[in-house]
């Protein structure tokens, strides 16, 4: 708890010292796109909250081998390993010249040094005919390193409102803690904990006002953190289900399959074109924007905080089955076939603008704002 605590504040302080210096004119830290497809803030936003949060993480793992010299090798290890997935996002941050490809390429060298260094290997998941492939070391290698690098990236494709991709993070790692805690894993428990107060730290400036956005070096450091914990704790514990991570992070992963089928099957692009029908998308135009206030820069701030807990509840629809079923296969296996086929159905009828009428009723509930992003 005192690590959870440290990573909390030294990541709150570093990101309000981020948002009052370098949310400045002129900055290169600023995101001064206001127009693009996923583009939903209103002025220009410092978008390196990956700063504070590594910083923060890097602070409570500290704290953590002070406490217990026994974590120390691990600690070190897994931040050494998630450098070059952190740098490639935060240089695309400030330079905008770093391309998705050569990100993912960066987080798959950092998965491919917490597979020789930690041992972070999959080598089980309980789906037919992988585990043939995984039982080949260059096998396990390559799932280990698709599996890392799509969980990364997925997140940094959530990563379109303030405090989705934070919030849900938290979620996914509160679950990761919970079931190392039942699993007497007190490492990996520990190491969720530490994460899971950095990004409440960065999470009080993001949400709902917008200070500061994650960017591609947190999302993609968030990405790389979650991933790795979860593989480790199927190293450490053969008794919890290799489906557990998978359910655990289904939202963001379904929503990059499912955008890379769309684009490539239904819009006949190219999967790494952007696009503004993302599933937070659609519910943020076809729900929110009609939903509340103006077009004013005070109202469109309320209608982008007020997007994410939507999703913060999908993501909880599949955390919690995995939290309470976490040594089970069978279930799990059933919760993400309903998630998936639930997923579709909640899209098509959006899009096709027959939302639910429960969830326009939600959508229509006034929301308090603290704080204005109206400011230039």
């Amino acid at each position: 708890m005192p690590s959870l605590i440290l990573s909390f504040f030294i990541s709150a302080l570093l990101t309000g010292w981020v948002v009052h210096t370098l949310g400045r004119s002129g900055s290169l830290a600023l995101d001064h796109d206001v127009s693009g497809p996923q583009k939903f803030h209103t002025r220009a936003v410092p978008r390196v909250g990956g700063i504070g949060i590594f910083a923060g993480i890097a602070a409570g793992l500290a704290l953590l081998c002070w406490i217990d010299r026994s974590v120390a090798v691990i600690s070190v290890l897994l931040l050494v390993c998630a450098v070059p997935a952190f740098a490639a996002g935060l240089v695309e941050d400030l330079t905008k010249r770093v391309s998705p490809l050569h990100r993912l390429l960066a987080t798959m060298i950092s998965a491919a040094l917490a597979f020789w260094l930690l041992g972070a290997q999959i080598t089980r998941s309980d789906i037919p005919g992988l585990d043939v492939l995984l039982s080949v070391g260059a096998g396990a290698l390559l799932v280990t390193l698709v599996a890392v690098a799509g969980i990364a990236n997925s997140v940094n494709i959530i990563d379109g409102f303030n405090g989705l991709a934070s919030m849900c993070v938290v979620i996914m790692l509160a679950a990761i803690a919970y079931v190392a805690f039942q699993s007497g894993d007190r490492v990996v428990g520990a190491l969720a904990l530490v994460g899971i107060g950095a990004v409440l730290g960065f999470f009080v400036w993001n949400f709902p006002s917008g200070l500061i956005f994650l960017g591609d070096g947190g999302a993609y450091f968030l990405g790389f953190y979650v991933a790795e914990l979860s593989i480790l704790l199927l190293v450490r514990n053969p008794g919890v289900s290799p489906l557990f991570p998978l359910l655990v992070c289904i939202y963001p992963v379904f929503e990059t399959l499912f955008s890379i089928y769309r684009r490539r099957f239904i819009r006949a692009v190219p999967p790494s074109m952007p696009d503004g029908i993302h599933l937070h998308s659609l519910i943020y135009r076809r729900l929110l924007r009609w939903a509340v206030g103006d077009r004013g820069a005070r109202s469109l701030t309320r209608r982008n905080s007020m997007t994410s807990p939507f999703l913060w509840a999908l993501c909880m629809l599949s955390v919690v089955p995995a939290v309470l079923f976490w040594d089970n296969s069978a279930v799990m296996a059933a919760a993400l076939a309903l998630f998936g086929v639930g997923y579709v159905v909640l899209y098509w009828r959006i899009v096709r603008f027959r939302s639910p009428r429960w969830l326009r009723r939600l959508a229509s509930a006034p929301m308090p704002l603290r704080g204005d992003n109206s400011k230039t």
